[in-house]
């Protein structure tokens, strides 16, 4: 994944599902999203403990099914042994999905190759909080 790739799909990127949010502002999951918000996109929080709470403006879903509208990347803040089955979700019950994103730690290559088949694009072991600044994006991204 180089740098113009990353550029590329912060760039079209509109609607983020972000996998394990927390409610808990100290929580990467919270900060990332919060961070992501402030960037213009559209982060849609899932957390089954925490489904129907309001936070950032959307109602938190409990898993990717729920969601019944275009969501471009799922952003993932889960153990990497969990990816696959949120990918599964993600292939199933998002029909527009164009990229699969793992946070800072979580790799996966079984998963990545089921969303490549699928022609999604896939970033591992990077945070798009992290990239946007170094890629000199910055804010309002869009």
């Amino acid at each position: 994944m180089t740098d113009d790739d990353l550029r590329r799909i912060l760039g079209e990127t509109r609607v983020i599902a972000l996998v394990g949010w927390s409610p808990k502002a100290d929580r990467p999951s919270h900060r990332v999203a919060a961070f992501l918000k402030s960037q213009g996109y559209r982060v849609i929080p899932v957390n089954p403990g925490q489904a129907g709470q309001q936070a950032l403006g959307e109602t938190v879903r409990a898993s990717l099914s729920e969601i019944d509208e275009a969501v471009d990347m799922v952003d993932i803040f889960r153990r990497s042994e969990e990816v696959p089955a949120v990918v599964e979700e993600a292939l199933a019950a998002l029909p527009g999905l164009k990229t699969v994103w793992m946070q800072l730690g979580i790799e996966h290559a079984g998963a990545a190759a089921m969303a490549e088949a699928r022609g999604i694009q896939v970033v591992q072991n990077r945070c798009p909080a992290i990239e946007i600044p170094r890629l000199g994006l910055g804010s309002g991204v869009h």
